[in-house]
Order: structure tokens, then sequence, then C-alpha cells
């Protein structure tokens, strides 16, 4: 049994307003009020177990500003695409060449680091004429992509 019922009423307003489980709806709640906290302080709060993960996958995954293999793990090919999209300038367009130069340089799969980027919103296309583009400020995130993206995107601002 929960010691706080009244946050546990809260997470149950929450379930029924918007259909998430109880776990998506406890987690985006909780979410609320880390960017509440966010906009009172200066500098958002470092989550001390994401920061020793990425550190961990970046070690493990890059040599020499390279990729050794593409993780397989969702969460750790977050931390690789953070990583690769500090190279971007997020005012600039770039054309489909330009986009696989750079990302070739980090491993010789360029195509899947170019859509593993684009699923994760942090680059939009235009499929017309072939530009490329930083998403800056990023995108809402669904529940699912929330739990994998949340505690490495603030590492970003």
């Amino acid at each position: 049994m929960t010691k706080h019922k009244d946050f546990k009423h809260l997470v149950r307003q929450r379930m029924s307003s918007t259909g998430e489980n109880f776990t998506s709806a406890r987690a985006a709640l909780l979410e609320g009020r880390v960017h509440e906290h966010q906009s009172h302080s200066e500098s958002p709060p470092t989550d001390p177990t994401a920061e020793a993960f990425r550190a961990k996958t970046v070690r493990t995954f890059m040599s020499d500003g390279r990729l050794v293999s593409i993780p397989s793990k969702r969460k750790a090919l977050v931390v690789i695409l953070l990583e690769i999209l500090r190279v971007f300038e997020t005012d600039r367009i770039y054309r489909e060449k330009d986009v696989n130069s750079i990302l070739e340089a980090f491993h010789p799969d360029f195509a899947r680091l170019r859509r593993e980027l684009i699923d994760y919103r942090y680059l939009s296309r235009d499929g017309h004429t072939g530009q490329y583009w930083v998403n800056d400020p990023l995108p809402e995130r669904s529940v699912n992509l929330v739990q994998e993206t949340a505690a490495f995107e603030t590492f970003l601002r």
C-alpha cells in the first residue's frame, strides 16, 4: 500500500483522463514536477545514474570520436545519437549528402544512423528537396519515448 495516497489519487485521475497505465501516468506526473523545479532553478538537476550510464555508454561505444558499434539497446542508442547530434548546427539546412558525410565519419552504416536520428525526431527532413535540419527545440515525446530519452536529453540543454 502506498504511503502517498494523495499522489496515488492524482495518478488515478490522470489514468482516467488520458487512458495511460499506472506506470506511465506516474512517470508523467513525476516528469511534470521535474519541469517545475527546472523552471525555478538556473540549471537543470543532473541525474547521477543517467550521467554514469551516459559516460559508460560513450566509453564503451565510441573510440577516438568514432563508433565501435551501434548499440542495440535503445537507451544506449539514444546516448550515442545525442553525442552525434552535437556535431550538427541547429540553424543550418543540410543536404542528404552532407548528413551522410557527417555520419560516415562516425560509422560506415550512416544510413541507419540517419534513420535513427529521424525516427527519434532529432533531425527532420523534407523528402521532396532532400533537406535536413536539427529539431530545436526537441519535439514533444510520447510516453514510450519519454522513458527512453528524458534522462539523457537534459544533457543537451
